[in-house]
């Protein structure tokens, strides 16, 4: 699949075979991914669906190198993640993916440029101070925060402590951005200005996204939707409509 206004031909970022994972509870052992097999293209928007115990938070873990899984190969961005140690997976999370949150997970006391630029402190890029302000500010700029630079959370709506936590997720500028319920603590509108910036950054950017969500109207946004059911891929529909209008809301922040 292409991206939205792209002409690229894409190759894959995500290719998992066969993946398992089983947690222990005392004596007993509870399978939880149960081989699970897809592929990604770069420049994907994609939804992931299931039920609460379905398996999904447990995958999103295991592309985020948050977790392992016990079996099978996981290649992101070419490169193998079996046997990465733990060091390794943390410089792989630093530099390939970001992270969005549906709590946001910003630093309570401290403003919107300093929680964006905070990722870069543990980037192998070594950027100075102030070269790290100014990638934050400009990150800021992007998502319409400009602004509200020197906001701490607590001055700021959801919607933008949202916003916030999207360029904290794109200050490395990883090609892979990981959203989990990304609106799961937002407004109806608030939603829908958030997924639009999705829809934005994957189709004039080419960033790859994957939301996990519950809900089918979140999932309308994305070009295509998997579900997950009882740890295994139940359905992969590739959607070649435009999800939802791009200009029916702004991306700007009120």
């Amino acid at each position: 699949m292409q991206a939205e206004g792209s002409n690229r031909i894409m190759d894959n970022i995500i290719e998992l075979q066969d993946i398992r994972k089983t947690y222990r509870m005392g004596d007993m052992a509870v399978p939880v991914l149960k081989g699970v097999t897809l592929t990604v293209a770069r420049g994907e928007l994609v939804a992931l669906m299931g039920a609460s115990g379905s398996g999904k938070s447990t995958l999103m873990n295991i592309l985020g190198c948050l977790d392992r899984f016990d079996s099978g190969s996981y290649r992101l961005d070419n490169q193998e993640m079996s046997h990465l140690s733990a060091d390794q997976r943390a410089m792989v999370r630093n530099t390939k993916l970001g992270f969005v949150f549906q709590s946001f997970n910003l630093l309570p006391r401290t403003s919107a440029l300093d929680n964006v630029a905070m990722p870069l402190t543990y980037s192998a890029g070594h950027l100075s101070e102030r070269e790290a302000r100014q990638r934050a500010a400009a990150m800021l700029t992007r998502v319409g925060l400009e602004a509200r630079m020197d906001h701490e959370p607590s001055r700021l709506s959801g919607g933008q402590q949202q916003r916030v936590a999207i360029a904290r997720a794109l200050i490395s500028r990883p090609p892979l951005l990981l959203a989990d319920e990304p609106t799961g603590n937002l407004d109806s509108r608030t939603s829908a200005e958030v997924l639009a910036m999705f829809q934005e950054l994957n189709g004039k950017e080419g960033i790859t996204i994957i939301m996990v969500t519950h809900d089918p109207h979140v999932a309308g946004y994305a070009q295509r939707t998997i579900h997950i059911r009882d740890g295994l891929i139940v359905d992969d529909e590739d959607d070649d409509r435009q999800a939802q209008d791009l200009e029916a809301v702004p991306c700007k922040a009120p």
